[in-house]
């Protein structure tokens, strides 16, 4: 019973989108309706600037952080622990709350991995700051390093749960970034700071 309350919360969490109620409460408009129309911390940037942006990442993050957390302490199984931090996810990109019109996923997914064993978390996170300081392309940083999460799942935690999960997780962030894969293609995909 644990394990389902605790999923079921993860997802209701999940589904509180950081970048809409931050824009809300600096009279920001919304994301959804700005830039790239996505909730997320990379259009926060763009029409909130810097200190907006790092709180919008800092929420996203914890919403995949804090249910693993308080699973691991509650001694939830390998099985329901890659099932909340599941929910999580999907809570951000489809939140009950704001019409299931969410984000991406890629700074809850990167909290999910800090959940789930803080290494791979930090292993992906200096992934994706590898690539960012390289291409400066905030999209194709973020495509490499949730390609690469599944080996590093493998590599450090290689429970069958726990990579399922990660193999998931990165299909479906891949599906939510097929406009930016186009953009990438044409050579039109905007980069970090512009």
């Amino acid at each position: 019973m644990t394990e389902y309350v605790l999923i079921l919360a993860a997802y209701l969490l999940g589904s509180l989108s950081s970048a809409i109620m931050l824009c809300q409460v600096l009279g920001l408009p919304d994301p959804r309706t700005q830039g790239s129309n996505n909730p997320g911390a990379t259009n926060v940037l763009r029409i909130g600037g810097k200190k907006a942006a790092a709180f919008t990442l800092l929420g996203d993050m914890l919403k995949g952080l804090l249910p693993l957390l308080l699973g691991h302490w509650l001694g939830v199984s390998v099985e329901g622990l890659a099932l909340i931090g599941l929910a999580a996810f999907l809570g951000h990109l489809y939140p009950v709350f704001f019409g299931l019109q969410g984000g991406k996923g890629v700074a809850t997914a990167l909290g999910v991995q800090f959940g789930l064993y803080w290494p791979i978390g930090l292993v992906v996170a200096l992934i994706w700051l590898f690539m960012a300081k390289v291409v400066k392309i905030s999209s194709l940083s973020a495509l490499v390093s949730m390609a690469l999460a599944p080996l590093v799942v493998w590599w450090l935690r290689p429970e069958g749960a726990f990579l399922a999960m990660q193999l998931l997780i990165s299909l479906v962030l891949f599906w939510r970034h097929r406009s930016n894969i186009q953009q990438l293609l044409r050579g039109e995909e905007g980069r970090i700071g512009q």
